[in-house]
């Protein structure tokens, strides 16, 4: 993946930690750098590494990104020709591709404590298809996760409420 590629995926991701239910936008990430850091960047610059017109980062960007995003600075830099992060072996077959889809899933939501919990589980379990495909099934029935949430978890279910 390019750097450009990488930065608009960590607004969408961080936009959705947020609560905003998108991605943030470059201007939205200038100000909350600077509120949350009180360190400044441009929204040009932010632009012009996305579009590719400026392949590489200064240090000082690098490391303040990497803050910000709250990722290894080496994350910040073009992948390799053909690199890829997913397992190429395909001795463990669909269920361990699954269950490392889910355990980067569950990394990359790590300060959303209740879904980073509920991957990790999921890819723990010993038939992790299972599990999605039940998840789906609970879904299509209305009202359904909710009456189980209640159920499960009524702790969480009441401190939701407030």
């Amino acid at each position: 993946m390019r750097l450009g590629g990488k930065l608009r995926y960590l607004r969408e991701v961080e936009g959705t930690l947020r609560g905003l239910g998108r991605a943030m936008t470059q201007q939205e990430i200038v100000r909350s750098i600077k509120k949350d850091l009180g360190k400044t960047i441009s929204q040009s610059y932010l632009s012009q590494i996305e579009s590719g017109a400026r392949p590489h980062l200064t240090n000082s960007t690098r490391m303040l990104l990497a803050r910000f995003f709250n990722v290894h600075p080496g994350y910040l830099v073009d992948d390799p020709e053909g690199y890829s992060t997913e397992l190429i072996s395909d001795v463990g077959g669909m269920e361990n591709k699954l269950d490392l889809w889910l355990i980067n899933g569950a990394e990359r939501f790590r300060r959303d404590l209740d879904l980073h919990h509920a991957l990790v589980a999921t890819a723990r379990h010993e038939d992790s298809r299972m599990c999605l495909v039940l998840l789906g099934a609970i879904l299509e029935n209305p009202g359904l996760a909710e009456r189980l949430l209640q159920v499960l978890k009524p702790a969480a279910e009441r401190s939701r409420a407030k």
